[in-house]
């Protein structure tokens, strides 16, 4: 987790530029019209100017706030569909931790924090060096990406990954 300068809707909106959504229409024509892996990788590229993107979002407090709640929250599943597979193919069990949850909170008025799961972390508990070495990249992509925002970097990001079992 990391404490962001910022109004939350103004990081929100900083995040969600970085980070585009999923065109979902657009992967939906591409498999009805049985395109090639190389087909999704050249849309991916162009679209995921981070390397990322937005898969689901959910605004979390207005919801929440029917209880009385005063915290805002903006829950998301964000990844990259090319990195996973490079792990599915070991093991597609791997789609429990792909996409990859963030979420953007603010506690009654108070510091902006963006907080996530360490890839690497969440994806070394399969033992498949492959799969280690993913989750790693995704460690040094969220660093990148946090930099790129001008968001701090968590050192356990900054290290590029676990080490991995064996």
């Amino acid at each position: 987790m990391v404490d962001v300068d910022g109004a939350f809707d103004e990081v929100v909106a900083q995040y969600e530029a970085a980070v585009p959504e999923y065109p979902a229409a657009r992967f939906e024509q591409l498999i009805a019209e049985r395109a090639t892996w190389e087909d999704v990788v050249g849309l991916t590229e162009r679209i995921a100017i981070n390397g990322f993107l937005i898969y689901f979002k959910f605004p979390a407090d207005p919801l929440m706030g029917l209880a009385g709640n005063k915290a805002r929250c903006r829950v998301y599943l964000m990844g990259n569909h090319l990195l996973a597979e490079r792990m599915y193919r070991h093991d597609p069990a791997v789609m429990l931790y792909a996409p990859l949850r963030t979420v953007i909170t603010q506690m009654n008025g108070g510091t902006v924090r963006f907080a996530i799961d360490r890839p690497s972390a969440q994806f070394a508990q399969f033992g498949v060096p492959e799969i280690d070495a993913v989750g790693a990249e995704l460690d040094r992509k969220l660093a990148a990406l946090l930099t790129g925002l001008g968001w701090p970097v968590p050192a356990e990001l900054a290290a590029g990954g676990v080490t991995p079992r064996g």
